[in-house]
Formats: structure tokens, C-alpha cells, sequence
């Protein structure tokens, strides 16, 4: 990955417990957001280009086929990944249909976690991530997180993309995401005198 870029994207990643989170957690507690966030954007925007095909595979086993529980080898192979979400929204449909309302929001939120299939469930629970939506809720700062990891000037996808002023922002690999969850680790580790080496992860 491009050193230039894979910094950038990182700096912009850091730069949003500043801008968001301040006030809200002190900063040692800024990671339980920052890291299960890129997470949760890594694989929500994996999905998105197959969401229609995974919800019309929800509409046949629920209304054709008449399923009580889920056919999850046919969600799979809708979405061509070993994990899925049946829940109607993406990251991007929560904030831009967002209101003012965090309670609204938070629900909409926990809705499309619980989409999730078991084994992403899973993450989400080692991550505590539920709390941490509550608690920015109740801070009035769900929100403006979403703004943040949803920008068009951050590209966590693994397509080529183009941010508002037309420069080519370039697609992130799966190697090229291991190495920004990697240094955000270090960098919060660093902050949080963490000793050198303990936050090395197998990418």
C-alpha cells in the first residue's frame, strides 16, 4: 500500500476522537470506539455492493419458500462472504436518513447490528460495541461518528473511489486494512504507554 496514502488514511481515522469524541471519553477509552468502527466499516462496505441481492434471497426464504429460520449457506452465496446482515440498512442509509433524534438513531443502529450474522455478532460482542452506541447516543455524538466513518473523503472499501473534488482515492486491500487497524493499535497503545511490541497483529 502506498505509504503516502496509508498514512493519510490513518491520520483522518485518528483525527476523529479528537473532532467527536472529546469530552465524551477520556482518551485512553477513545480505541473502544475508534478501532471497532473501522471494523464494522470494513465489512459494511464489503456488503453493500450485494445488499439487494442478499435481502431478495431474505424475501424468497421468507415469503416464497416460507423459512422460519434462515437458509444461511443461501445468504452467503448472496453476498459472497462467509458473513452477512439481513437488517435493511447500511452505514450510509443511517446517516443520511438520520434525524436529530439519537434515540431514533440508536435504535436504527442496534437494528443493523443485529442483522449481523452470528459470527460478526460475535466480534461485536468482544468489542462492546452496543455500549459504546448507547453511550454516544446519550452524548448526542452517534451521529456525528457516522458523519465521520461514512465521509466521502475516507476510502475503507476495497474499490477505487473518487472524493468530492474528483482525486482518486484508492481502493484499501485486505492486507492494506490490516496494516491501518495495525498502526491505529500502535498509535493508541503509544498513548497509552503500552509497551513496544504488544501491539503487533497478525494482518
Amino acid at each position: 500500500m502506498n505509504t503516502v496514502v496509508h498514512n493519510k488514511l490513518v491520520s483522518f481515522i485518528w483525527s476523529i476522537a479528537d473532532d467527536c469524541l472529546r469530552d465524551v471519553y477520556v482518551w485512553g477509552k477513545y480505541r473502544d470506539v475508534i478501532l471497532p468502527m473501522v471494523v464494522l466499516r470494513r465489512l459494511d462496505a464489503l456488503l453493500v455492493p450485494t445488499k439487494e441481492k442478499v435481502m431478495e434471497e431474505l424475501a424468497f426464504q421468507r415469503d416464497e419458500a416460507g423459512f422460519t429460520e434462515w437458509d444461511e449457506a443461501g445468504l452467503r452465496d448472496a453476498c459472497g462472504y462467509v458473513f452477512y446482515n439481513t437488517s435493511e440498512w447500511t452505514l450510509k442509509r443511517l446517516h443520511y436518513t438520520a434525524s436529530n433524534n439519537q434515540q431514533i438513531l440508536q435504535t436504527n443502529v442496534e437494528d443493523y447490528l443485529n442483522g449481523f450474522s452470528a459470527n460478526v455478532k460475535e466480534i461485536i460482542a468482544k468489542f462492546k460495541l452496543k455500549r459504546q452506541i448507547r453511550h454516544m447516543a446519550a452524548k448526542d455524538v452517534l451521529l456525528d461518528v457516522l458523519d465521520k466513518f461514512t465521509s466521502r473523503y475516507i476510502n475503507l472499501t476495497p474499490f477505487a473511489k473518487d472524493d468530492p473534488e474528483g482525486r482518486k482515492m484508492p481502493a484499501l486491500t485486505n492486507l492494506g486494512m490490516g496494516y491501518v487497524f495495525e498502526e491505529l493499535i500502535r498509535k493508541f497503545n503509544e498513548e497509552n504507554n503500552v509497551e513496544a511490541g504488544e501491539h503487533f497483529t497478525p494482518p
